[in-house]
């Protein structure tokens, strides 16, 4: 591990992560969805360090609901976060990586990205599009030398339930054909209930810097048991996929 990297961390708030700032990490404000506030953070630490060795693309956030249910306003601001930020920062970078012929993109993907469930439409398109993006970046700047991985959680154990919750709660058109869907989510049977299987932020964390710190990386990282048992649901045909979700609805 290179223990002499300068980590910048950045926030829309940076209270949010002012413990990181008195570990060590440089902190700095960066909402993903301004195209300001991502020129002006990566030209300073370009400025500041001479080059940007590693880019984690973390930020983001679940928007929950039936698609029929989610305004188009709502789904864009969940593309604007979860894939036109990452896109942002990923141009932004890329142009120093490729200049110094040596680099890491970590995006911080989902399960969701490669298995969508019932209510979950909008997060994981969103994720789905991070995936296919990442495959296609990864073969396009191999020859700079610039790594691109997928880091795939299962249910991690943050408060990204809590605040999907609240994303359920607002703004959504509720048609009424959707309530038993509903149900499940109030009463946290699925989603809620994926504290049994929630692995600790550090194991995601551990195997970021596992990634960033490879010098032949894998391209995707599955974490936690929850989610390397759940991708091997994407080898089985949709119908019986459909199939299993009719069932677990008739028992719920």
């Amino acid at each position: 591990m290179q223990s002499d990297w300068r980590v910048y961390t950045t926030a829309r708030n940076p209270a949010d992560i002012e413990t990181l700032g008195e570990n060590g990490c440089e902190i700095a404000t960066l909402d993903v969805t301004d195209d300001g506030d991502v020129r002006r953070v990566v030209d300073r630490i370009v400025e500041e360090t001479g080059r940007i060795d590693c880019l984690v693309n973390n930020a983001g956030y679940a928007q929950f609901g039936p698609l029929e249910d989610v305004p188009v306003e709502q789904l864009h601001r969940q593309f604007d976060v979860n894939v036109y930020g990452p896109h942002r920062l990923i141009r932004a970078v890329l142009p120093h990586m490729r200049e110094q012929d040596d680099g890491t993109i970590v995006n911080a993907s989902s399960v969701a990205g490669r298995i969508a469930t019932p209510g979950q439409g909008a997060y994981a398109g969103s994720k789905f599009a991070l995936e296919g993006m990442s495959d296609a970046l990864r073969a396009e700047v191999d020859e700079y030398g610039v790594d691109v991985v997928l880091v795939e959680p299962g249910p991690v154990d943050t408060n990204f339930v809590e605040r999907a919750d609240d994303e359920l709660d607002d703004g959504l058109d509720r048609s009424g054909a959707y309530e038993r869907l509903y149900r499940i989510y109030e009463d946290q049977q699925v989603f809620g209930g994926a504290g049994a299987v929630a692995v600790h932020p550090e194991e995601v964390a551990d195997v970021i810097v596992e990634a960033a710190c490879s010098p032949n990386p894998g391209p995707r990282y599955p974490v936690g048991q929850f989610a390397k048992y759940s991708l091997l649901a994407r080898f089985l045909p949709d119908r019986w996929r459909d199939a299993a979700v009719r069932a677990i609805r008739k028992v719920v």
